[in-house]
């Protein structure tokens, strides 16, 4: 029996996928696929990884001759019991999905994931994804996607960076059911500019109910300067109302709480 066969029938054996084997050994799923199909031979390093994960002897792997397994020695089979109890314990803990990418950039993985279930009280460090992309539970990265995202442009359920999106988002840009930042916008938006449903704007608020210390635009607004919905409004009208008042206004960011204002219900 070749070498090919004989992992087939030990990865079978364990009940284990091609993907779970690869991820045993760090290695990718085409390597496995290719070893199992005889195309190349895993390397000797890989060979005794894969001898003492299955408890036989690297002679029974490699030669073709050895039809039957070696019997496992005492360490070889407390390996195995450790393994088991090692897996049985990752179950009652809940388990989590590691990946860092081999490129790096100033130190940190290009992609980190750390995605799984956890039944701990606490997350460990290492439960946290950190990378130039950064996807998990809880994750920090330049662009992070995450229960809990901290980064450039982040994207989570609460949400925390330069632009944020999220049900709970904080940030330069914050979007989300409850935004706060330089720019707001969300169902509940508090800001230098807001824009939403519940809107409210040191300088600029645009939403059904909106108040600001300067200028507010709403069917229920309370401000120096008023812009009542009434009957509609369009975004012309937004868009002069709000120049009149703020002549210096950022060309896109008027646009955008003029498009908000035109939209209000």
């Amino acid at each position: 029996m070749e070498f090919s066969e004989k992992l087939i029938n030990l990865r079978r054996r364990e009940g284990m996928s091609q993907e779970q084997l690869a991820d045993r050994l760090g290695v990718t799923r085409q390597s496995v696929s290719k070893w199992e199909s005889g195309a190349v031979m895993p390397e000797l390093v890989k060979l005794i990884a894969l001898s003492e994960m299955f408890g036989v002897s690297v002679d029974y792997l490699v030669k073709d001759w050895l039809e039957e397994p070696a019997e496992e020695d005492w360490e070889t089979a407390s390996a195995r019991l450790e393994q088991k109890v090692d897996d049985l314990t990752r179950s009652i803990n809940g388990h989590i999905y590691r990946y860092d990418s081999k490129t790096r950039i100033l130190g940190l993985p290009l992609v980190s994931v750390r995605i799984g279930f956890v039944r701990r009280h606490r997350m460990s460090r290492d439960d946290v994804a950190r990378g130039v992309i950064a996807i998990g539970n809880a994750a920090i990265g330049v662009v992070s996607l995450g229960i809990i995202s901290i980064g450039l442009i982040s994207f989570g359920a609460i949400a925390v960076g330069l632009l944020a999106l999220g049900i709970v988002s904080l940030g330069l840009g914050a979007f989300g059911v409850a935004a706060l930042g330089y720019l707001a916008f969300g169902v509940s938006a508090i800001g230098v500019y807001a824009g939403g449903v519940c809107a409210a704007g040191t300088d600029i608020a645009v939403g059904v109910a909106a108040a600001s210390a300067n200028t507010a635009v709403g069917c229920d607004a309370d401000a120096p300067h008023v812009l009542l919905w009434g009957g509609g409004l369009s975004r012309e009208a937004v868009e002069a109302f709000l120049l009149e008042h703020h002549p210096d206004l950022w060309k896109p960011l008027l646009r955008f709480l003029g498009a908000v204002g035109a939209n209000l219900q």
